[in-house]
């Protein structure tokens, strides 16, 4: 066989072997495009998914946007609901979802609307429509006796819900490095952040997504900005491509729900037990503004803080926070 042949044999086999995997590769999601369901009304006043994926789903909320939702471990089992920090989505609960499923706990995480795989909405991206969409996952899943946690403005969706949601469905909330009481400025709130921190967050976002992500998940969300820190760049990759799969519109509409929306009322309101887990050094969110005023308004609220500790401190230090949680699960 001549050289020439041998070559033109190559690469006919080569391309052949790259369609083949390329077709492998494909299949899954061809298959998960073709099992999206088709909305069907529910009593909820939501539409929910005639059919999904084993252990995720989407849900069709009331003006059609569809929520994309995960749901491991046993439908019998205590639910434990995560919600995710701006601009991620439910995979940033990883580290979370895989240990508590593996103790038994039925899991579950959505992307909120506007991230990840959920509908890039370009309205309802402020915080009654965040709770009311929980308020919809809830009765679809029929989520009873469920343990809610969030994480930043997660922290402040699930408080928001959980002052909100139908009796019996709510056992406990934790609040991680989370947002509430309000985290701007105001006459009431005097050691706020003032309005042009969160301006130039927006004018960041539209002048560049993308390098604006960056930025951020390589300094001050895991704290690798400070001196000595160990930084892991694919936790940093993780978090960009978390960002950039949600809509630019409404994580710029977010960023007026995490900043000015006031949960003094939800904090006082919830009467079930909360545990408030806050790092020392979380960069973001400012312990003095959030933590140590929202357990003062709470009923049964108890406070947990870590020295040294980043706003991302579930991810960098899955190993105590998972076990902390643990505890307080079972308490």
């Amino acid at each position: 066989m001549s050289q020439s042949i041998q070559q033109a044999s190559r690469r006919t086999m080569m391309t052949a072997s790259l369609g083949l995997a390329a077709a492998a590769a494909a299949a899954p999601f061809a298959a998960a495009a073709q099992d999206r369901p088709a909305a069907a009304k529910g009593a909820s006043g939501a539409t929910g998914a005639a059919k999904s994926t084993a252990g995720s789903g989407f849900l069709t909320v009331q003006d059609g946007t569809q929520i994309f939702y995960k749901d491991w471990g046993p439908k019998t089992a205590q639910p434990i609901v995560f919600h995710h920090g701006w601009p991620l989505s439910s995979d940033d609960w990883d580290a979370q979802m895989l240990f508590f499923v593996g103790q038994g706990y039925r899991v579950i995480a959505h992307d909120r609307r506007g991230h990840g795989r959920s509908t890039q909405t370009d309205t309802g991206n402020e915080m009654d429509t965040y709770a009311a969409d929980v308020v919809a996952l809830a009765r679809h899943l029929d989520l009873r006796n469920a343990i809610h946690v969030g994480h930043s403005t997660g922290g402040g969706e699930a408080i928001h819900y959980a002052a909100r949601a139908d009796a019996g469905r709510v056992a406990k909330v934790v609040l991680m490095g989370a947002v509430p009481p309000i985290m701007l400025k105001t006459a009431a709130n005097p050691g706020g952040l003032p309005k042009e921190v969160f301006d130039g967050f927006r004018a960041a976002l539209a002048a560049n997504r993308a390098q604006f992500f960056h930025d951020v998940a390589a300094g001050p969300f895991y704290g690798y900005n400070r001196p000595g820190a160990k930084v892991s760049p694919a936790t940093v990759e993780n978090w960009w491509r978390q960002g950039m799969m949600g809509g630019a519109k409404a994580h710029y509409d977010c960023i007026t729900a995490f900043s000015e929306t006031d949960f003094t009322d939800d904090l006082k309101a919830v009467d079930l037990p909360v545990l408030v887990m806050h790092g020392e050094d979380d960069q973001l969110v400012p312990i003095a503004d959030s933590a140590h005023l929202s357990i003062k308004l709470l009923k049964k609220g108890v406070l947990k803080t870590y020295p040294g500790l980043p706003h991302g401190m579930a991810t960098t230090h899955p190993e105590l926070i998972n076990k902390d949680l643990l505890a307080f699960f079972k308490a």
